[in-house]
């Protein structure tokens, strides 16, 4: 099977000018929604999705966001995140005085909570003692609309240096902690209202009832986040944007790419093709059991063995920013060659999700790339297609039920995870076929133990990483110099964070020594036992 494209002569334009809006827009032009103002903390896209778990539509926007961009949202409350930074600063993070003065309700959460103060009039300076981690603190004020209905005393997850000291005119504390600091204050009418802590995390354990309590009784929000709805939805916004044009997606196997082909294959039918690209960097037997998975799903799809000319293109690569750009780039180059077979065709579909997004750093200004994935960073500066993203604004899990409502197989939906770059960035340093057959053979063994133990559908990811290093070691009484294998197993809810799992010994140990026994070339295995963050999951 072959598939083509054809290019459109003269319309080769900058990728950041002409990416497609998410169909979510006129989704969320008649629903509650919360704007969350990014000052850069790890947990701002916690936030957004603890807010979606309360059936509210949320979005991050970066922190200098114009006023006309945040009130374009239609905001039933603004949220202002955390961060790293001081407003002593002379360029810290700030917002709008407009938007302090809209009257749209305002939470801000440790940074979120300084800055309130100090715009609003109060005083901040840094604490002769830092407060991180877990905390109580002392509930002032329970008949407040933000805490109403928690005990006398919480448990919470403290993360600050700087301490608001003195209040705004016309605001009260309604939280301190045990060391006499003011841990969250409101206005009288509660429409600004501000936590030192941290609601969104688990080691807050009433903060949802917290966010519950900012979303319904204070923003009167209603919960009509329904992914059913954004469904139907999204099948008329993407009709109505691809018009008669016709699309081409890059299907990988993986639960991204094929929710997205399929909710686009329920919009525009067979405007759509679908290729399957051998790279030459998937799983062991992959391609095959991919191609038959999808067989009886009504897509129209073409397989090309480009497995080849990636190999040639990573011959000597070692650095992972330039794998995932060198992938980037010949993914695009595979459909744009094939464009004359078909013809016709305007847009690019992909899979890409909102944590693919905000990892790249496409939230805002000044934030870091964590790393680049294939199909938001790593594509060219210029191509010929036009990139349609329709699941751009759902997190996995969310992506996942969309699926489930279409009908995609749970063969598909209960994949873990696997990077757009493959195997190119689990094979640490140099990529050659022979490390490569090394990694697939090693990772086919994990998994087989994984889900002998049945522990595959409780883990987010398990993998296995080739090391770019040989180790000492015997068998059979002969010294051996050969490469080590890490095992990766992670448990998580949508990736933004995850934590190692804790696997059996056992199940350890018959992974090390089948491997160490049925993989030549491989006498060391470890276990990776570290979180994201400081960790991400997987290794490039």
């Amino acid at each position: 099977m072959s598939l083509s494209v054809k290019i459109i002569p003269n319309t080769t334009i900058p990728i950041s000018s002409r990416r497609g809006r998410s169909p979510q827009g006129s989704f969320m032009a008649s629903h509650s929604n919360i704007v969350i103002l990014d000052c850069g903390s790890q947990y701002t896209q916690l936030i957004a999705r603890r807010i979606r778990e309360l059936q509210v539509h949320s979005e991050i926007l970066p922190w200098d966001s114009p006023e006309e961009a945040i009130l374009a949202r239609n905001p039933n409350g603004i949220i202002i995140s955390g961060g790293p930074r001081s407003v002593l600063e002379e360029d810290a993070p700030a917002i709008p005085d407009s938007i302090l003065h809209s009257g749209i309700p305002i939470l801000g959460i440790c940074y979120g909570m300084q800055l309130l103060a100090h715009r609003l009039g109060g005083t901040v300076m840094q604490a002769p003692l830092a407060e991180y981690g877990p905390a109580e603190v002392r509930v002032l004020d329970s008949e407040n609309s933000l805490l109403k209905g928690m005990p006398e005393s919480l448990s919470v997850w403290m993360s600050h240096w700087d301490s608001v000291t003195s209040l705004p005119a016309g605001c009260h504390a309604i939280a301190e902690s045990r060391g006499g600091l003011i841990s969250g204050f409101a206005d009288k009418s509660s429409r600004i209202t501000a936590l030192q802590f941290h609601p969104e995390v688990a080691h807050t354990p009433r903060g949802m009832e917290i966010l519950r309590n900012f979303l319904f009784s204070i923003c009167n929000c209603v919960p009509d986040w329904n992914l059913s709805d954004w469904a139907d939805q999204s099948v008329r916004a993407i009709r109505e944007q691809v018009g008669s044009d016709r699309v081409v997606c890059g299907l990988s196997g993986g639960v991204d790419s094929t929710v997205a082909a399929v909710l686009t294959a329920r919009a525009i039918g067979d405007q759509l093709d679908c290729i399957f690209v051998n790279n030459g960097l998937l799983r062991l037997d992959e391609a095959e059991e991919v191609l038959e998975a999808y067989r009886g799903m009504n897509l129209r799809i073409h397989y090309v063995d480009a497995s080849d000319r990636f190999l040639e293109g990573l011959r000597g690569v070692s650095e992972p920013e330039r794998k995932r750009k060198i992938i980037g780039e010949l993914f695009v180059r595979v459909f744009e060659e094939k464009a004359a077979e078909i013809g016709g065709a305007q847009w690019l579909l992909q899979g890409t999700l909102y944590p693919d997004i905000i990892e790249s750093g496409h939230k805002g200004k000044g934030a870091a790339v964590i790393k680049t994935h294939h199909n938001v960073g790593g594509l060219p500066e210029r191509m010929s297609l036009k990139i349609l993203e329709p699941l751009r604004d759902l997190f996995k899990d969310e992506g996942r039920e969309i699926g489930r409502m279409l009908g995609v197989p749970e063969l598909i939906l209960g994949r873990h995870p696997f990077p757009g770059p493959g195997l190119a960035v689990r094979c640490l340093g140099e990529i050659t076929a022979d490390r490569l057959d090394t990694l697939r053979r090693a990772d086919a063994i994990f998994i087989d133990e994984v889900r002998k133990a049945g522990l595959y559908d409780r883990l987010w990811q398990a993998f296995c990483v080739l090391l770019p290093a040989r180790s000492v070691g015997v068998m059979g009484d002969v010294r051996t110099y050969a490469e080590a294998i890490a095992l990766r197993a992670v448990e998580s809810l949508d990736a933004m964070t995850a934590d190692w799992a804790r696997l059996p010994a056992d199940l350890l140990n018959r992974t090390a020594n089948r491997i160490c026994n049925e993989v030549q070339g491989v006498n060391r295995v470890v276990y990776d036992v570290t979180s994201k963050p400081p960790a991400t999951i997987e290794w490039e």
